[in-house]
Parts: C-alpha cells; structure tokens; sequence
C-alpha cells in the first residue's frame, strides 16, 4: 500500500508519499506492453518479409513460392496463439471468467490425457505413469485444467531429448492431490526456477521462438491453478530436467457417496 508520513518543517507542513507500490505497478505495466510489441513485432517482421518477397515475384519460383506461404501460416498461427494467450489472461486479471465446475476421478481424467500426448508425440520419448489406485475426485473446470496440464505436457515434451522420459505422478498431502509432470530436459538455472510462470518469460528464449511458444503457457496455468485453491511450483537442476508440481483439494471416494 501507498504509505503517507506528514511531518513539520519549519513551521511547515510536510507530507511524504511513498509511491513505490506504484511504481512498481507502472514499470510491470511498461515491461508487459514491451513484451507484447516485441513478441507480436517478430512474427509480424517475419510476415512481411516474406510477403514483399512473393509480391515481387517470388510466388513464380515453385520451388521457394511453398516454402515461403508455409512461414507466413506458421508465424500467423503464432500470433493467433499470442492474442489468444493474451485474451485469456486478461479475463483472468479482471475477473470477467467463471469456473464451470464437475466432480471428476482425477487419475482417469490425468491418463485420458497423458494417453492422448503418447498417441500424438513425434518424440522418441518415453512416457511413464505413477498414478494413484485411489480414488480422487476433484471439483474442476475440465476444459481449463486440460488446458493446464496440456501447457505442462507441451513444455516438457518440447526440453526432453531423444531417448528421454517424462515422468507423471499423483499423490496425495493432506486433502490436496500433488501432481508432477517430470522431463528429463534442459533444466533452468536455479536462479530462474521461480522466473517460469511470469509471463512472457523463457528459460531459452530461441529455442521457445523457433517451437511457436508464447511465454504466456505456465502463466496461465499458474493463474487456473490459484482460482482452483490449488498451488504451483517447479523444481528443476541445470541439465538434469525440471519437474512441475501442482495441488488441488480433493475428496477420497468413501462407500456408497460416489455413483
């Protein structure tokens, strides 16, 4: 909060704003407003250079004219990612969502979706399950919380290397689930491990930019996480792979409560 001191000086009154709460607000706004410019400049720039390039001639060459349409739909489909992003957590910040809410058995509803990455992956990546054979049902909006752990899922898939694994797991503390996703990627210095659920930020900005990622992926989860009850955190070692874990309240299944 803004602190206000009011003293005399010489007869007169002084009084004292401490306007850092503020500035602090007006620089997290200036630095949000750079990112987006910067993050929406880049597939724009991209776009047009490729667009003046088959204006002048360019879409006569078959050979380049394909090639060159795929870069301007790839970096269209980013910006559409981008505004979407943006879109979302812009509901958040102002409240303007609402939880559509269900009771579901979190473990079936974690493998329907861990089943649907290992249909689809590209990778030679192992996937490898530690769920519950408990019950656990949760009290959650489906669509967001698939959309939480599809931005965990797609991250841990995009840093795991050829030959890797990715890990999931399900436990229980206390009346909350604990669920972690755990790649064995890159990992993210340990100075930055808190850094991943800012938006916008990157453990490799270049790597993120060339995969069509937006930096808003764990912002948003982290956001749905919060407005569940739940919590959110990463644990993560230079090279060795980053594990995300999130909570959120759960009931267990006692006899004759559950259809």
């Amino acid at each position: 909060m803004t602190q206000r001191e009011t003293g005399f000086v010489n007869g007169l009154i002084v009084v004292l704003h401490d306007n850092t709460e503020q500035e602090k607000i007006d620089m997290e706004r200036r630095e949000f407003v750079s990112n987006v410019s910067h993050e929406l400049r880049t597939p724009l720039t991209t776009m047009r250079s490729y667009l003046d390039a088959l204006a002048e001639g360019a879409w006569k060459n078959e050979e380049i004219a394909p090639s060159f349409l795929r870069v301007t739909q790839t970096e269209t489909e980013r910006m559409i990612r981008l505004v979407n992003d943006l879109l979302k957590l812009s509901r958040m910040d102002s409240k303007e969502y609402e939880l559509n809410t269900e009771w579901v058995e979190f473990n079936h509803f974690f493998n329907s979706i861990i089943e649907r990455f290992e249909f689809s992956k590209s990778q030679k990546v192992e996937f490898k399950r530690l769920l519950s054979t408990t019950d656990m049902f949760v009290e959650i909006d489906t669509d967001k919380m698939t959309q939480v752990i599809d931005n965990i899922i797609s991250n841990a898939l995009k840093y795991s290397p050829d030959g890797g694994d990715v890990r999931f797991g399900v436990t229980t503390s206390g009346t909350f689930i604990k669920v972690m996703v755990s790649d064995d990627g890159m990992g993210i210095p340990k100075a930055n491990v808190n850094r991943i659920f800012e938006r916008f930020y990157r453990a490799d900005r270049a790597r993120s930019r060339a995969m069509g990622g937006t930096g808003l992926g764990l912002a948003i989860a982290r956001e749905m996480i919060v407005a569940h009850g739940g919590e959110i955190w990463a644990e993560s070692e230079e090279g060795k792979g980053t594990t995300i874990f999130f909570t959120l309240p759960f009931e267990q299944q006692e006899d004759g409560e559950w259809d």
